[in-house]
């Protein structure tokens, strides 16, 4: 069989999830501390997981709508009003995913098509530069700035914008910087897209998880909703990684094809985890807050231990992740994480894998208990004065 004819060019094109590459070393090394995962150390909240078993042992184990349950789309719709001042009809521009990895294949190739050009905003979450691949679409990496706290500009955005620019990511907060954009951020970029015939993809898979101010939607400023997909999920606000289970909401005329697509590529997302959403939504307003105030907790101690010990960092506003500078000791950001793993005996995530935007730094997550942080800490302090 000869396979470099029978696979794929595109795909072979493609490289393996930097995240995963370092995870995946882990196998088998017990004497390793790893803060390389982007997953809350919280189990689902005990009531969530409670009516995820009632609904198991009452049998309800049948294919949904495609679109998912109405209760739980109404559920959406309502928490959407609710926690972040937007209206979508829950039976034309809302679609139940498999996570939100689900959802923004979901977006992407819904309005992407071959030569069409899709703005992503570097660093940021890896999957956005492949599936426009894949898609034949043409990434346009825009390369945030640390002095600007990697936040993307109104500026940047009007200089990487062309007639065949279909597409800008909004990847905010921001995975792996802790970046957010404020609406005041946020209403100067809305007047360039004004102009143009580019939709938004905004990915607020974080968008609970904002320290001292509200996370703000673009699809709530004026005139961006029309071309906004917007997408969320249960996996970081409600600890509910494992459960796979996302949304997105949109226009009806783009959720309309989106749903065409995952009609032929996933049927529907597990029956179980649609109906301990519903019980999520309902009652975890107050699961939110004490994880989010746990984090916060993390998140300072973190930021003040790696600036003390001279890995300079920015105090990430979201999301549960810093993003120090490791190249002032003359390593790339991979040899610095490699080192590190081989002889400090930690494990985190070269910068570069979430785009060239990336280089010199490395993602550090604190979705991890303060005991493990804070040995891990201590070993990364003794490596870096070996070094």
């Amino acid at each position: 069989m000869d396979y470099d004819k029978l696979l794929s060019k595109t795909v072979i094109g493609i490289k393996p999830s930097g995240i995963r590459k370092f995870f995946d070393l882990l196998n088998g090394r017990d004497d390793i501390i790893s803060l390389t995962v982007g997953q809350p150390d919280f189990a689902t909240p005990w009531h969530v997981r409670e009516t995820g078993i009632i609904s198991l042992e009452r049998g309800y184990t049948y294919y949904t709508s495609n679109a998912g349950t109405v209760p739980l789309r109404n559920e959406i719709s309502s928490y959407m009003k609710r926690r972040f001042g937007l209206t979508y009809d829950p039976l034309k521009e809302i679609t139940v995913t498999v996570g939100g990895s689900e959802a923004i294949d979901l977006a992407i190739r819904a309005v992407t098509e071959p030569g069409d050009e899709v703005l992503i905003p570097e660093p940021s979450f890896v999957c956005y530069e492949p599936i426009t691949r894949l898609c034949g679409g043409v990434p346009v990496p825009i390369k945030t700035l640390p002095e600007n706290d990697f936040k993307l500009t109104a500026e940047q955005v009007e200089a990487a914008i062309t007639p065949r620019t279909k597409l800008l990511v909004l990847p905010y907060p921001n995975n792996p910087t802790g970046a957010v954009l404020t609406k005041e951020e946020l209403l100067p970029i809305c007047r360039v897209l004004e102009k143009t015939n580019t939709a938004v993809l905004s990915d607020e898979i974080y968008s609970e998880l904002t320290y001292g101010q509200r996370h703000t939607s673009i699809a709530s400023l004026p005139g961006m909703k029309e071309r906004t997909i917007l997408v969320n999920g249960f996996s970081k606000a409600y600890a509910m990684t494992g459960w796979r289970l996302g949304f997105v909401s949109a226009p009806e005329q783009i959720t309309k094809q989106m749903l065409k697509i995952h009609q032929y590529a996933i049927m529907c997302a597990p029956t179980t985890s649609q109906l301990a959403a519903v019980e999520a939504l309902k009652n975890g307003d107050a699961d939110i807050d004490m994880m989010r105030a746990e984090y916060d907790r993390r998140r300072k101690y973190i930021v003040e231990e790696l600036n003390r010990m001279g890995l300079p960092c920015f105090e990430p506003k979201g999301a549960f992740y810093v993003f120090p500078y490791v190249s002032a000791f003359g390593l790339s950001s991979e040899q610095f994480c490699e080192r590190l793993m081989n002889e400090g005996k930690v494990a985190i995530v070269p910068g570069n894998a979430f785009g060239e935007g990336g280089e010199g730094f490395a993602r550090i997550s604190y979705a991890y208990s303060v005991k493990h942080i804070s040995e891990a800490l201590e070993r990364i302090e003794k490596f870096i004065k070996t070094i």
